[in-house]
């Protein structure tokens, strides 16, 4: 009875869906073994992380973490290491290894983030970048890599268009806008282009073998292959199984 009446209080205290979720992860952990805390989604431009990073959140409550949309919060909020990446930024220059990983660092002492375990999406870009992570005390249990052809890659990018008034993203094979008067305003953006994609492209290949070995060498650290050319909900699936073993 006094077990039933402290989960009675859990209930009340966190709401009963964060409370059946929780123990239902609690459960998962206690059958499969050890949760996550920290994981590297990576990927060549295109392969989904975007998807599965929502999918993640949604469903996992893992903090994603956008180099990007941490430096613009760092700036915002004017912090020492975003005043200091302002600087580059409005010069037009790529803002330093050692700021980008400062910014990650201070977020991952977050308390949400301790709390609920964090997920960097596309970054560490290089070998360079991992070790710095390592060296701020950074280390992931998994690195997930979503693997799609480039053939597949050039696809997906060339053919995604932009609504510039909800921001919604449309695909012409694989999401197209049924609605006339929304296809009609739909835009390319300009770095969805063959031409602009094949040197992201380039720059991917060239860092990301040096990546995984990298993290393959390290203790502790689990590096994951997942076929991304499949259903997004089909390699959710996969991803959550590993997301909620870290030892799988």
């Amino acid at each position: 009875m006094a077990r039933f009446l402290v989960g009675l209080a859990s209930v009340a205290a966190v709401g009963a869906t964060g409370y059946f979720a929780s123990t239902r992860y609690a459960q998962a952990d206690e059958k499969k073994g050890r949760r996550c805390q920290g994981v590297i989604l990576s990927g060549a431009p295109g392969s989904g992380k975007g998807t599965q990073c929502e999918k993640i959140v949604a469903d996992l409550g893992f903090v994603h973490m956008s180099t990007g949309d941490m430096l613009r919060a760092a700036v915002k909020a004017g912090t020492p290491l975003g005043q200091q990446a302002d600087g580059f930024m409005k010069a037009g220059k790529l803002v330093p290894d050692e700021l980008v990983i400062g910014i990650v660092n201070d977020k991952m002492k977050e308390p949400e983030v301790k709390k609920k375990g964090w997920i960097l999406d596309g970054f560490p870009r290089t070998a360079v970048q991992a070790q710095a992570l390592k060296d701020a005390g950074c280390q992931p249990d998994k690195v997930i890599l979503l693997a799609v052809p480039d053939d597949i890659i050039l696809e997906r990018i060339t053919g995604r268009r932009s609504d510039p008034v909800t921001n919604m993203i449309y695909h012409v094979k694989f999401k197209p806008a049924t609605d006339p008067e929304i296809a009609a305003r739909l835009i390319q953006r300009s770095d969805d282009s063959a031409e602009k994609l094949a040197p992201r492209l380039k720059a991917y290949h060239d860092n990301v073998e040096a990546i995984l070995t990298f993290y393959k060498k390290e203790k502790g650290v689990k590096v994951v292959n997942i076929d991304g050319n499949r259903a997004p909900d089909v390699i959710y699936g996969e991803v959550k199984n590993q997301l909620l073993n870290a030892d799988a």
